[in-house]
């Protein structure tokens, strides 16, 4: 089957892939202009961008604000005519800094989930910049939607679907993930197509789905568009690319992986993730981790209750310590057995979902 574009509004991916925006550090500048210039969509993650500035440690938010707008302009200076996105957290603290920041830098597309970010549109007013949420149910898709044009007068660009067996925090409940009649994401996709269709045929417009959490092959990218998806959301897979702003230990982390070593973590803020088991997930396991500083970056956190600081864990883990930190991973990457560059990974998975018939 031929792929198709992807389309959003005036933009054009030639090739339907988002890779998926991973936080902290792990997808930056150099990971999203490498897809954009694959002709798919590279997307930073905004969350503590600026782990490694100078003055993060005493500045914190001043620090992820100039890394960001870095991070933009050289994302689009590696990549002048590639498609370049930001993923931001709706439960980040300097939630609307760092969107209004992005805008100002001409970020082609914002993509947003962990809560629901009802307050997005009118953050990119005015500008060129696309915008897309994440849900898991038609219902969340219908919802967001129906607020979206509500308050704002505004229908989603692109709706990004995840189901549960994608990595970092999820939108699912602990026990919805540990329930023997685990949702398939097949089935939210159709879902959450069904939900919209109301909504592009009172305005006229197509909505495009992408879907993602646990696609890692050209077979199941096959599937999702035989399903009626626009296109897919990688992320893990291009963890393991010469391209990735994360440290080589870090990447080999997850070659390394064996199927039983994904497991899922409780996140401080109660959403649960998936991530590699190590030393720092059986530390977390036994008991409370003391918080010596807190970054002050999520909203529901309190870092005198909370099991352990996230972001230190993330820190630690994009910087190679891989056993004391947080490696968060989707469902399949013990799949994952070799480092490649991005286009060899983008060229492997368009060319097996090309050779699937129809």
């Amino acid at each position: 089957m031929k792929l198709p574009l992807l389309v959003i509004g005036d933009l054009v991916a030639k090739v339907p892939i988002i890779q998926g925006g991973m936080g902290v550090g792990v997808s930056r500048s150099r990971l999203a202009s490498a897809v954009a210039n694959c002709g798919g969509v590279g997307i930073i993650s905004g969350v503590q961008i600026g782990f490694d500035e100078p003055d993060f440690e005493t500045n914190t938010r001043e620090a992820n604000i100039r890394a960001l707008r870095r991070h933009i302009r050289k994302a689009k200076e590696l990549s002048p005519k590639g498609i370049i996105g930001l993923n931001l957290m709706v439960a980040i603290n300097n939630y609307e800094e760092l969107a209004k920041a992005a805008v100002e830098e001409g970020i082609d597309l914002i993509v947003s989930g962990a809560g629901l970010p009802t307050a997005l549109p009118k953050l990119v007013e005015g500008s060129n910049t696309k915008i897309a949420p994440i849900v898991s149910s038609g219902k969340g898709a219908a919802v967001i939607t129906r607020m979206w044009i509500k308050k704002h007068n505004r229908l989603p660009d692109l709706v990004v679907v995840e189901g549960p067996l994608a990595g970092g925090h999820l939108g699912f409940s602990y026990e919805e993930l540990t329930s023997d009649t685990l949702v398939d994401v097949k089935d939210i996709l159709v879902e959450v197509i069904e939900a919209l269709k109301p909504f592009e045929e009172e305005y006229g417009k197509k909505i495009p789905v992408v879907a993602g959490g646990g696609i890692f092959d050209g077979k199941d990218i096959a599937e999702f568009i035989k399903l009626g998806a626009s296109g897919v959301q990688i992320a893990t897979r291009f963890i393991a690319t010469e391209e990735c702003d994360a440290d080589i230990k870090f990447k080999e982390a997850y070659v390394n992986a064996k199927q039983g070593d994904i497991q899922l973590v409780k996140s401080p803020v109660g959403m649960p993730g998936r991530a590699i088991r190590n030393n720092f997930v059986v530390q977390s396991e036994q008991g409370r981790t003391e918080i010596k500083k807190c970054y002050n970056c999520l909203k529901p956190c309190n870092p005198k209750t909370t099991p352990y600081c996230i972001s230190k864990a993330l820190i630690q883990a994009v910087k190679g310590d891989v056993e004391n930190g947080l490696v968060f991973s989707g469902s399949n990457g013990y799949k994952i057995d070799k480092i490649v560059t991005v286009e060899q990974l983008v060229n492997e998975l368009v060319t097996e979902a090309e050779s699937i018939d129809k």
